[in-house]
């Protein structure tokens, strides 16, 4: 089968083409046919070796852990999915990927894909999502009439994450840079601040909730805007917990899970039209279309999620 891999760490010229076997699946597996596929920060993080260290990889590695596609065959013991159901999932970081014309993926891992979901857009929601709604709801139980400050409200985990906190009756701040203005207050957000322009310290006072998608200097700085008792949560960076101590306030950090209930309630939402999934773009199935995907990622600003469409 075709797939794109890297043989080396390095930047986008790594990728290659290659022709690898069919996975052979577990009985606990189901071999998905690959129809899209997401790209996300943390894959031209892993692609560029700055990761190594803590999430070694043999090579060669096959991307793409986002992915949807149709069942094409199933394990012995699995006993929810059949050939021809369509699926999402955020597959196993230490497996090969969906850079591929076809993937082993465990049952436990798959939702049936809504059918008037196109394959785009639930390949979409996986990683971005969950982080999304595990930031709000498991982290920083953020409740109705509440106020969460986003940072990086456009980007891939910011667009849900301003969907699903207005949808839980938050007041929802959002920054970017200037352009995002209009589609972000379209999207939900209450209050818009630009980044390159604003001073989101001098903006907001008192917030209850704040999600930290930037790190550095902006997640040492977001501590100030929270009321005494209020929580933060980043996923760039370790939070100093001197400093919220000091503060009088939670801050956590995420490494998101694949959790089934959510990516399911995810999709449902998307599917009824309740959750609004923005692809900043759809690439194909090449060696171009790959280094495209992620170059675009490493520039930090595409709106919403990239997509490389396989079939």
């Amino acid at each position: 089968m075709k797939a794109i891999i890297i043989e080396a760490y390095g930047d986008i010229e790594q990728f290659k083409e290659a022709d690898l076997p069919e996975p052979e699946i577990t009985e606990q597996e189901v071999l998905v046919e690959v129809h899209a596929v997401a790209v996300n920060p943390i894959d031209w993080k892993i692609r560029a070796g700055y990761l190594q260290d803590y999430l070694p990889f043999d090579m060669p590695i096959v991307f793409g852990w986002d992915v949807s596609g149709v069942v094409k065959k199933v394990g012995a013991q699995v006993t929810d999915f059949s050939v021809g159901d369509g699926v999402l999932a955020r597959a196993d970081l230490k497996k090969p990927g969906a850079f591929a014309e076809m993937i082993a993926i465990e049952e436990a891992q798959l939702v049936k894909k809504p059918e008037n979901l196109p394959f785009e857009e639930a390949a979409a929601i996986p990683l971005a999502g969950m982080t999304a709604w595990q930031m709000l709801f498991d982290k920083v139980n953020l409740t109705s009439g509440e106020t969460v400050l986003i940072h990086g409200g456009a980007g891939g985990i910011g667009i849900f994450a301003v969907q699903l906190a207005k949808r839980a009756g938050a007041k929802v701040i959002a920054t970017a840079s200037s352009r995002n203005k209009d589609f972000l207050l379209a999207l939900g957000a209450d209050r818009f601040i630009d980044y390159q322009k604003e001073d989101f310290q001098k903006l907001v006072h008192g917030a209850d909730a704040v999600l930290d998608l930037i790190g550095g200097d902006v997640l040492e700085r977001s501590y100030k805007v929270l009321k005494r008792g209020g929580r933060l949560v980043s996923v760039a960076g370790q939070p100093n917990q001197e400093e919220a101590k000091k503060m009088g306030i939670t801050a956590s950090y995420l490494n998101s899970k694949i959790k089934i209930d959510q990516l399911e309630e995810l999709a449902g939402l998307a599917s009824a039209g309740e959750l609004k999934i923005v692809l900043a773009d759809v690439l194909p199935f090449t060696l171009d279309g790959v280094r495209q995907a992620h170059a675009l990622s490493e520039t930090r600003h595409a709106r919403g999620k990239i997509i490389v469409k396989v079939k």
